[in-house]
């Protein structure tokens, strides 16, 4: 969900399950400055969260302790906390064999450069990731800057160094 998303951890971590419209296929996120926005829920993030939530969760849910409001479970039954989140993406990463330093941001971080790979208008990804200004997003235009640059000198006759 994070990279699917694009969220923020913190707002992973304090997703309730009411915040989900299942039949639009839109979360309603309340961001920094409790800002409200919608972001699509991808097909494959909505079913691995339909399978957590008829299965998974109710595993998670322990015996005469409360269950906190928010979607996402801790093996104790418990909020998660971002620290956690950090944790798994880690390990799963190392399971991958992805030596790099993984950390939850670059998740936001790759949904919205792959967003403006493939064309969307920046303005959008700004709404969708919650940035109240366009300069915050547009360092995601850095990147692709550099990887146009990239590949114009790798394929273009006029773009190689003789």
């Amino acid at each position: 969900m994070l990279y699917g998303s694009g969220l923020r951890v913190s707002e992973l971590v304090t997703l309730r399950p009411e915040q989900l419209d299942w039949e639009d296929g839109f979360l309603r996120i309340t961001g920094k400055g409790d800002k409200t926005r919608y972001v699509p829920l991808g097909r494959e993030a909505a079913r691995a969260l339909q399978f957590y939530r008829e299965k998974a969760r109710a595993m998670l849910i322990k015996e005469g302790k409360p269950t906190p409001r928010v979607l996402f479970l801790s093996n104790r039954g418990a909020q998660l906390t971002r620290e956690r989140i950090r944790q798994i993406i880690k390990e799963r990463a190392k399971e991958a064999g992805i030596d790099d330093n993984v950390f939850p941001h670059i998740l936001r971080h790759s949904f919205a450069t792959h967003l403006l790979e493939n064309g969307a208008d920046l303005r959008v990804i700004q709404d969708m990731l919650g940035h109240a200004d366009l300069s915050t997003t547009q360092i995601y235009t850095h990147v692709e800057q550099k990887r146009l640059i990239g590949i114009h000198r790798s394929f273009h006759p006029r773009g190689r160094i003789h």
